[in-house]
């Protein structure tokens, strides 16, 4: 089943319980893939990767959110987004570990023949296509910066 059906079913059986806050949050990440699919001049049938990073873009501004809130003193608008993006990850494949991540780096590091901060944007590109949505970027920029340093 594909991330975009299971979103449909769960907001159905939201729906069903009565559960507004978490069918209103669905009804988000759908409405975020959809506008996603007609965005330039044609629409587009969406990948599951597409739908996935949509996902990932959805969560990544939520966490942002919540900083921003938890920086200004709303805590409990901090709380929403944050329970938000919880659920949003819910949806997404198991990020990778650190250590993961760093041998992930090594690989492609060695695969490529990086050796200095000029090859840091093909090592990024490489890597970033084999983890997909399971590495955080900011994380997996970090460790290539430092792996090149």
């Amino acid at each position: 089943m594909s991330t975009l059906d299971q979103l449909t079913a769960d907001l159905t059986t939201a729906m069903k319980a009565r559960d507004s806050v978490r069918t209103n949050t669905i009804r988000q990440a759908i409405g975020a893939v959809r506008a996603e699919a007609k965005a330039g001049p044609v629409e587009k049938e969406l990948s599951e990767d597409d739908v996935l990073k949509v996902l990932s873009r959805e969560v990544k501004k939520r966490r942002d959110s919540a900083q921003i809130y938890t920086d200004a003193g709303a805590d409990e608008r901090a709380a929403i987004e944050t329970a938000e993006a919880d659920l949003f990850e819910t949806y997404l494949p198991a990020r990778l570990s650190d250590d993961d991540l760093a041998a992930l780096v090594a690989s492609v590091i060695a695969d490529t023949g990086a050796t200095s901060m000029r090859d840091m944007g093909g090592v990024m590109k490489e890597a970033t296509a084999r983890a997909g949505a399971a590495a955080d970027g900011k994380k997996l920029s970090t460790l290539v910066r430092a792996a090149l340093a």
